[in-house]
């Protein structure tokens, strides 16, 4: 079976898409906003992938949350629980890391079944 990449570059792909599971990562574009405001970045972010893959938000099975600060964890999750659909919340990790770019406060993994 083929691995589908949606928009592949150089280093990664928006997406992969092997045996109908969808795989990606969402990061902040705008550094400058606080947690809450990269989560809903990320978030926003999330829901076009899953789009392009022909999934949506309800379709989550599992998500890996990459935070630098467990202070910023409740805001994070309060935009998290609005964004999720009820009944619907997937297996989660959230872990707390040092990210790659400075002022980068949240990273997401998320991987997801076909709608």
């Amino acid at each position: 079976m083929d691995i589908q990449r949606i928009n592949p570059e150089t280093r990664w792909s928006d997406a992969t898409v092997y045996q109908g599971l969808v795989h990606f990562v969402e990061v902040p574009a705008d550094l400058s906003a606080d947690m809450r405001g990269q989560t809903e970045q990320v978030l926003a972010q999330a829901d076009k992938t899953l789009a392009l893959a022909g999934s949506n938000k309800s379709r989550l099975l599992m998500a890996t949350l990459y935070v630098t600060d467990l202070l910023n964890v409740p805001a994070m999750n309060a935009v998290w629980d609005a964004w999720l659909p009820p009944g619907c919340a997937p297996v989660r990790a959230c872990l707390k890391v040092e990210l790659v770019s400075p002022g980068m406060l949240v990273e997401i993994a998320f991987v997801a079944a076909p709608a």
